[in-house]
């Protein structure tokens, strides 16, 4: 908002009261001078959500910004990298479970690939978020926007998560974070929340040992399960459920089946 009130400055705007739809959509054109479609359309959502406020709490009679059309920008494949699922089981079967680091690690990644949960979600769990239903374990995740999402666990991530809460010995702290640091030296959980670079940091060095080549980062996860969901039969309805998409053309995004019919085409150039 700074970068639009100083325009105003400059373009002699003497207040916010003062602003119409021109001054709005003339910022709009300029900063589409310098920056990317989705910035300008990212700075516009922000003066709308600014004026509609103002708006709401009877500073302004209306919101000037909402006439206002930002530029056309569609997107019709994530950029998101995903692996195989070739690839997603060799990294997994590549950690050596046989410590703490290893089993939390193990499910970190399970978890987001067979729930589709985003790695912010993932690291926010508490030990009381996996719990017993119909004889089944079953995962509580809070995504974007503060919902909450209940899942089954599939039966990989479900024996996943009995090892780690046995081998971490968890069970007896339901309230402590689920994913934990570990303490310098001794290789032990502590009771620190997982920080997102940490567990960032950790994806890169497990891919670089497990020989992934594919430039990965915590989203990847969420991708390549959506993806391998979605080759399998699933619906794009039900996906965009589990991952907690308001409209499947986000989830869309995440499935890469496009990508092998891309693949045998080019193979067709034979020379």
């Amino acid at each position: 908002m700074g970068a639009f009130c100083a325009w105003l400055e400059v373009h002699g705007v003497p207040s916010i009261a003062a602003v119409g739809s021109i001054h709005v959509a003339g910022y709009v054109e300029d900063l589409g001078h310098h920056h990317s479609a989705p910035t300008v359309k990212q700075h516009l959502a922000a003066i709308r959500m600014m004026f509609d406020w103002l708006a709401t709490g009877g500073v302004l009679p209306f919101n000037p910004a909402t006439a206002v059309r930002g530029p056309k920008h569609v997107v019709k494949r994530g950029k998101t990298p995903v692996l195989a699922p070739e690839e997603a089981r060799q990294l997994l079967d590549s950690i050596d479970v046989s410590t703490h680091a290893g089993l939390r690690d193990r499910v970190l990644i399970g978890l987001m690939v067979y729930t589709f949960a985003r790695i912010g979600a993932a690291t926010a769990m508490k030990v009381e978020d996996v719990y017993v239903q119909n004889r089944r374990l079953w995962v509580n995740l809070r995504e974007k926007g503060g919902k909450a999402v209940a899942l089954p666990c599939h039966h990989n991530l479900e024996a996943y998560l009995h090892a780690y809460l046995d081998g971490a010995s968890l069970a007896s702290d339901p309230q402590g974070p689920l994913f934990r640091t570990l303490g310098r030296g001794t290789g032990l959980l502590t009771r620190t929340p997982l920080p997102q670079a940490n567990a960032y940091a950790m994806i890169q060095r497990r891919a670089r040992a497990a020989g992934i080549r594919t430039k990965i980062g915590n989203h990847t996860f969420r991708a390549t399960g959506i993806t391998a969901y979605l080759k399998n039969g699933g619906t794009l309805e039900k996906a965009a459920r589990i991952a907690n998409h308001a409209s499947t053309r986000t989830t869309q995004l995440y499935g890469r089946r496009s990508d092998e019919v891309s693949l045998d085409e080019v193979e067709r150039i034979l020379i």
